[in-house]
């Protein structure tokens, strides 16, 4: 006969085929038990390379493998969301100011940024991905800091150690920074583990982080996990976001707009 914790390490394994991945308050609310029963059986599951562990959170080992070689799609997120992420954008571009100094993060909602990117006086944009850069060298007064490197195909991003050392030599005045995953307990993730050094250099570069992000992404949590809700002074989204997230963000003094 299986003991208490194999039958509860079963549940866990079943409840990720069905949410995955998922956070520990979420199967401790589910399996009434406590936090720390959770964690004790999600190490054992993690021994077993049945399971990856991040902050808050747990993803099946399989499904990891496979969200690396099946990764966010950008040619998908362009079909999904996109009158919100027009609108996103567009509040976006009013935080510019002349001879700001702007990075640019990856996705689909940093693509309509570009786009949105005033054109009426100087400042320097840093960006990272070939959509981005395509709208932002038509602009007359725009100075574009691009650095190339690996090239990703599904994010059309470029990566490098030299991306990371020209963010630390250009402290930005703001960073837009983008996300697939926002979670009050796991935080803010991302879909593919080469995005994190650049996010995480971004946000201790910039003076003021800004998070655009459709209700889409709301209650979901992504295989890497990058920053805190906190991280950011800013949230730019779409008016369908969960309550709770509204009062979050009141709460802890993040400023939310809502288009």
């Amino acid at each position: 006969m299986l003991s208490r914790q194999e039958k509860r390490l079963n549940r866990i394994i079943k409840m990720l085929h069905l949410s995955n991945p998922t956070t520990v308050n979420n199967l401790s609310s589910i399996m009434d038990v406590s936090h720390m029963t959770i964690r004790r059986d999600l190490e054992l599951l993690k021994e077993r390379k049945l399971v990856d562990i991040f902050h808050g959170g747990v993803i099946l080992n399989n499904e990891k493998k496979r969200a690396k070689q099946h990764p966010y799609s950008l040619s998908f997120a362009n079909k999904q969301m996109n009158p919100e992420k027009k609108l996103i954008a567009v509040k976006a571009s009013s935080y510019i100011k002349s001879n700001d100094i702007i990075i640019l993060d990856t996705g689909s909602t940093m693509e309509y940024f570009a786009r949105a990117l005033p054109d009426c006086f100087p400042f320097t944009v840093i960006c990272f991905t070939l959509n981005s850069l395509v709208h932002v060298s038509k602009m007359d007064q725009a100075e574009i800091i691009f650095p190339g490197g690996y090239f990703h195909e599904n994010t059309l991003m470029f990566e490098s150690k030299e991306g990371i050392e020209l963010i630390k030599e250009n402290p930005a005045d703001t960073a837009f920074i983008s996300a697939s995953g926002i979670s009050m307990e796991a935080g803010v993730s991302c879909s593919n583990d080469y995005e994190f050094a650049t996010k995480t250099e971004m946000i201790k570069s910039a003076d003021k982080k800004i998070l655009l992000v459709d209700s889409s992404k709301f209650n979901k949590v992504k295989s890497t996990p990058f920053a805190e809700l906190t991280d950011f002074d800013v949230i730019i989204s779409d008016k369908s976001i969960p309550k709770e997230y509204r009062d979050y963000c009141n709460t802890q003094n993040i400023e939310l707009i809502l288009v």
